[in-house]
């Protein structure tokens, strides 16, 4: 087992962390670095200090940090940024003049300025090799164009979601992890696709956020439809259940076969405790589980 001391460098506002050994020399949360990876020369930021990685469990060597980065740095990083804008408005005139079906989302040049990455959205395969040619005429370095999902598009225009509030995804996700119908069914919530979907047409992030509270506090609670027997006597079938509040409305057989709603906490009711499994058989779920399909996606 090898395990080294690392640092952990992100180079975009809410992209994913990486990790390089820091050697000999100190640093802090904050610092700019100059690191080498798969696209070039990088400049990122240090958002993370003293991470122990098991390299034998990497699928690449971890690299070391080439340098803390100086004034100059700066200033190139800078002027690389300011370069992106034209770039990206060029890219967008050639794409028009191409009459190709692709959304272009984002331009970014490597620290060395030795390639210009474009990024873009099309539902479709698209054939760019002439856009490409075009590109490498006007910039005369080396172009890649790389095709991104709807969440990773999303994550890179933002907007405003469901909630109100600016989307996840371009605010503090760094990865997208998977969401499924199921959770929503767990928590209780319409099973609507223009409800659950989020601004880039997928089930929202925000269904996994409390998947976890909902699992525990769904063990504690009576299926609807089972029956149960309440602490005053009766016995009845659970009629709805409210998992927040842990209360559940039952349907309890009276005297001369009356029946009667009433509310109970969930622990005044004895019942068999079953982890839920729920079967997707309706029209509107079978709608939502095509937004579970696994999306192109370019790490950004």
């Amino acid at each position: 087992m090898s395990i080294k001391k690392c640092i952990g460098v992100r180079f975009r506002r809410v992209g994913k962390i990486y990790f390089f050994c820091n050697g000999s020399e100190e640093f802090n949360i904050g610092d700019h670095v100059i690191v080498e990876t798969i696209r070039g020369l990088e400049y990122g930021r240090v958002e993370k200090l003293n991470i122990s990685v098991d390299e034998d469990k990497l699928k690449i060597q971890v690299k070391d940090i080439i340098r803390k980065a100086t004034k100059e740095d700066g200033e190139i990083y800078l002027a690389n940024k300011s370069k992106e804008k034209d770039a990206f408005l060029k890219c967008k005139e050639k794409i028009k003049e191409h009459n190709l079906p692709m959304k272009l989302l984002d331009c970014e040049y490597t620290f060395d300025s030795t390639k210009v990455l474009f990024y873009f959205f099309s539902e479709t395969r698209i054939d760019f090799r002439e856009l490409i040619r075009d590109l490498a005429a006007i910039f005369r370095i080396r172009i890649e164009l790389r095709q991104i999902g709807v969440r990773d598009a999303a994550k890179v225009i933002g907007g405003i979601g469901p909630c109100g509030r600016q989307v996840c995804c371009s605010t503090y996700i760094t990865e997208f992890n998977l969401v499924s119908v199921k959770m929503a069914k767990e928590q209780g919530m319409s099973l609507n696709p223009s409800k659950l979907s989020g601004t880039c047409g997928r089930l929202m992030c925000c269904l996994n956020h409390e998947e976890d509270l909902y699992r525990e506090l769904n063990l504690l609670m009576p299926d609807i439809g089972s029956e149960v027997k309440t602490n005053d006597g009766y016995k009845g079938i659970v009629y709805s259940i409210n998992t927040l509040k842990q209360t559940a409305k039952v349907i309890i057989d009276l005297n001369d076969d009356e029946k009667e709603l009433k509310e109970y906490e969930a622990k005044n009711l004895k019942f068999k405790k079953n982890i839920k499994k729920y079967d997707i058989e309706d029209v509107e779920i079978k709608k939502l589980e095509e937004f579970e399909k696994e999306d192109v996606r370019a790490e950004l």
